[in-house]
């Protein structure tokens, strides 16, 4: 595969995105930043520690239908195709995580969970499938997470047994769904997807009581967007370790 890789890293401007970005720039990727703020995307920029700088900046809501096609036009016109994209966009917004809320989860934090965790994922891929398709090889990350594991959540000996914030981990579900049926859909066009488990990675959305840094937590979406022709498309991977759905 060649060096000139082109990749969109969405909410880039922190956390495990920003991580993964410098990462692909450390193995010569071209890198894209997006997120809904662009004085800190440009701060981000001002401040880049990877070996590549980042070719670009996109003020991209993922939740807007008008941003996500304006990111598609642009990265059409300015550069004929896309080779990796990384749907790391993510919110958490019932609060604690150490409960099982499914009995009193609001319509509210349902919608809006859903409106980030997935819908703006589908209808962002879509955007840029033509443009993914374009490439010798495409990839295509979801950063999911364990907690969007039926078989986890169905195990009550598991160390994940009392987190339980439904609407969270529902939409993570859904978005491996998307990631088994997308990848059976592309079968034959050389556009790989999978779903990334980064781990409990001290983020905001993680806190400060996860036992990963984010360096390390990026490295499973950053191995699974430069996977080789070989790779697996449609699983579920942890540091290497296939997860259960």
């Amino acid at each position: 595969m060649s060096n000139d890789r082109i990749a969109l890293v969405t909410g880039s401007n922190r956390g495990i995105g920003l991580e993964a970005a410098k990462q692909l720039s450390d193995q010569g990727v071209k890198v894209i930043l997006s997120g809904r703020d662009r004085t800190k995307l440009e701060a981000v920029r001002a401040n880049w520690s990877g070996k590549v700088a980042p070719i670009d900046i996109i003020e991209l809501d993922v939740t807007k239908a008008e941003d996500r096609a304006r990111a598609a036009q642009k990265i059409a016109e300015q550069y004929g195709r896309l080779d990796i994209l990384v749907n790391n966009a993510g919110v958490i917004v019932e609060g604690e995580w150490g409960q099982n809320n499914s009995e009193t989860v609001s319509q509210e934090d349902l919608q809006t969970t859903f409106g980030i965790n997935l819908f703006s994922q589908v209808g962002l891929t879509q955007e840029l499938l033509p443009l993914l398709k374009k490439s010798n090889a495409g990839r295509i990350v979801n950063v999911s997470s364990i907690l969007g594991s039926l078989a986890v959540n169905a195990d009550q000996e598991s160390g994940w047994s009392a987190v339980k914030p439904f609407a969270y981990n529902a939409s993570k579900a859904a978005l491996n769904m998307f990631t088994v049926s997308l990848s059976q859909s592309l079968v034959g066009t050389g556009v790989k997807v999978n779903s990334a488990h980064p781990g409990w990675v001290k983020t905001d959305l993680g806190t400060s009581a996860a036992p990963m840094d984010v360096t390390e937590g990026a490295k499973t979406v950053v191995d699974l967007a430069l996977i080789e022709n070989d790779g697996p498309t449609g699983q579920f991977v942890h540091l290497g370790e296939e997860q259960p759905w």
